[in-house]
């Protein structure tokens, strides 16, 4: 039975009748159409040109904060790169303090600027946790890639080429990506972090890890990483790592532990094939491990190692 409404606006029962197998289809087609139209739509309200925060994203629950920055010459099938701040800096900061824009605005690719939720006020990221170490099981972790994700379906993202750079805590938080999320995570540039699973515990700070004691065989490294998605058998994330030889805020070990625990994953030797002086600076040394792990010391410098974001995007595969 259909209900009509008369002249006076009054509701009456109509004739009963039946819809049509046909006309069903078209109805579900025509809503199709319009949902289809819709989402597009939601992409096309992000603005070019300038950082915006995306919202509904899908499961956040540490209550991340993404903001996304979409060139104005986007590429067809573009790439992405989150970039990812450190202690006590905020994704305002790293967009203005860095030249991925820049170099977006050079190559069409996306950044994605993830702000950290630390409920401590210190702007840290939560690379710790069970949840934020494991895949889909929640921490900061998920909030970026489920960011990522959005963005990846809403701008038609190369999946190939999605991937995380990051300073000091955001340094550490691109080797949780890459250890948890390899399904998803292509490559990563750790500038001045520690290894995946280094700072594991209850607390949001490692003073064993940050001092450079904890120490593994490439093997246990390794291990570790494989535990972050249990039954992975897929593909590893290629890895970029930066670290000054003066570091006493995440000692110098730490680079050395890094590069045992990506060679291990690749199962290659912990011995250079190939070494490069004066790479990019006067007094860094590039040494390659086979074609997917790159280590980088930089001879003098502090924690604060300056970020050569145009050598990241080269690595990445972001300017061509």
């Amino acid at each position: 039975m259909a209900t009509d409404i008369n002249t006076d606006g009054k509701l009456f029962a109509s004739t009963t009748f039946l819809v049509h197998p046909c006309t069903m289809k078209l109805f579900y087609f025509a809503f199709c159409a319009i949902a289809t139209i819709f989402s597009v739509c939601i992409a096309q309200t992000i603005p070019r040109g300038q950082l915006t925060e995306i919202t509904n994203f899908g499961s956040n629950p540490t209550n991340v904060r993404n903001y996304v920055y979409v060139p104005s010459n986007l590429k067809s099938s573009p790439g992405l790169l989150a970039a990812i701040h450190y202690c006590s800096g905020t994704a305002q900061a790293f967009y203005s303090g860095t030249a991925y824009k820049s170099l977006a605005d050079q190559y069409g690719f996306i950044v994605l600027y993830p702000n950290a939720p630390d409920p401590s006020g210190g702007g840290c990221w939560d690379v710790h946790s069970n949840a934020t170490l494991t895949h889909d099981a929640g921490g900061d972790s998920l909030g970026i890639v489920n960011g990522m994700r959005y963005i990846v379906t809403q701008f038609n993202v190369n999946p190939a080429k999605v991937f995380a750079t990051g300073l000091s805590s955001g340094a550490m938080m691109t080797n949780v990506l890459a250890g948890a999320y390899p399904d998803f995570i292509k490559a990563g540039s750790a500038f001045a972090g520690v290894p995946y699973a280094c700072f594991a515990g209850s607390s949001m700070w490692n003073s064993q890890c940050s001092q450079g004691q904890s120490i593994k065989t490439g093997q246990q490294w390794g291990d570790l990483v494989r535990s972050g998605y249990p039954g992975y058998t897929g593909s590893r994330p290629k890895m970029q790592l930066w670290h000054g030889t003066a570091d006493t805020t995440l000692y110098t070990q730490n680079f050395y532990e890094e590069v045992k625990q990506w060679t291990n994953v690749f199962n290659v030797s912990e011995t250079a094939t190939a070494t490069t002086q004066n790479w990019p600076i006067s007094g860094w040394t590039k040494s390659d491990y086979g074609p997917n792990v790159q280590a980088i010391l930089a001879n003098g410098v502090t924690h604060n190692i300056p970020i050569q974001a145009t050598q990241v995007i080269e690595w990445l595969g972001l300017n061509v």
